[in-house]
């Protein structure tokens, strides 16, 4: 037996993102279960647990359902699953909002239960002071800037933002004190591309596109969305592959030889040992 232990892979951290800004693009995408966190890990530098779980997998209309809860156990799955990319878990409505101190206490439970390596919010100018207290207090933090899906109710549904006057100024501005406030990166979701383009030369982090533009440090996508687990996809989404089309014909091959009694076979049965 070897006395060399072996060596641990270190997983990609904070700072290893944040030193990617003007580099080779940040490959990033969502994780929500342990195999495929598995299946990702080896492709992406940053796997995140997004509070889109709750539509992709628990069926929710929006994000505004899900719970603390629900994002502890995915982001527990997702670090079962990888081993080298960083991962981020989403704070949900609700559990960052109300103070500072809400923020730190949910945040470090969801650090110490999952042991992911940051947490995400959507930055809003209410919540630049409690990502600086996040920050201070040892927590890293993603923010997220543009369409908000949180903010769904309030906005009346998903619509891009910053394509003129007062809202680009806005989002603009909400980045840049998200990045002073100590933020390691920024997801910029389903603005104008100009606007991306701006944000990415006026923070000193890392920007992360969903719906902005290829100028962006980074990009991400709803994982499902880009494999074609569903019939719809938004605008922003390119489709690299047809899951929902495999999954709906293998099923209907299995259903079709239950029904014809060809499954199972001899080499998917037992049989009895001879004598």
């Amino acid at each position: 037996m070897s006395s060399h232990r072996q060596e641990a892979v270190r997983r990609v951290a904070a700072p290893d993102i944040a030193a990617r800004k003007g580099q080779t693009p940040v490959v990033c995408l969502t994780a929500y279960s342990a195999p495929m966190a598995e299946l990702l890990d080896e492709h992406c530098d940053l796997l995140l647990v997004g509070d889109s779980v709750g539509m992709v997998v628990h069926g929710l209309p929006n994000t505004v359902g899900v719970t603390l809860e629900m994002m502890i156990l995915h982001g527990q799955a997702v670090m079962r699953g990888s081993k080298r990319a960083m991962v981020v878990v989403d704070m949900p409505f609700g559990s960052y909002e109300g103070s500072a101190e809400l923020a730190y206490a949910n945040a470090a439970r969801v650090m110490k239960e999952t042991g992911a390596q940051a947490v995400k919010v959507e930055a809003g100018a209410t919540i630049i002071d409690t990502i600086e207290y996040l920050v201070k207090r040892g927590i890293p933090v993603m923010g997220h800037v543009g369409l908000r899906p949180q903010a769904v109710l309030v906005d009346g549904g998903f619509k891009a933002k910053g394509r003129a006057g007062e809202e680009r100024r806005r989002i603009l501005e909400e980045a840049k004190a998200t990045a002073v406030a100590g933020a390691f990166a920024i997801v910029v979701e389903g603005v104008a591309e100009g606007l991306a383009r701006e944000i990415t030369e006026a923070v000193e982090v890392p920007t992360i596109g969903i719906g902005a533009s290829a100028g962006c440090d980074g990009q991400i996508l709803v994982t499902d969305d880009m494999l074609g687990l569903f019939d719809w996809t938004p605008k922003f989404v390119r489709r690299y592959g047809d899951l929902r089309g495999e999954i709906s014909r293998a099923v209907s091959s299995y259903a079709e030889d239950v029904r014809a009694r060809r499954f199972p076979g001899p080499a998917e049965i037992y049989f009895a040992k001879a004598g």
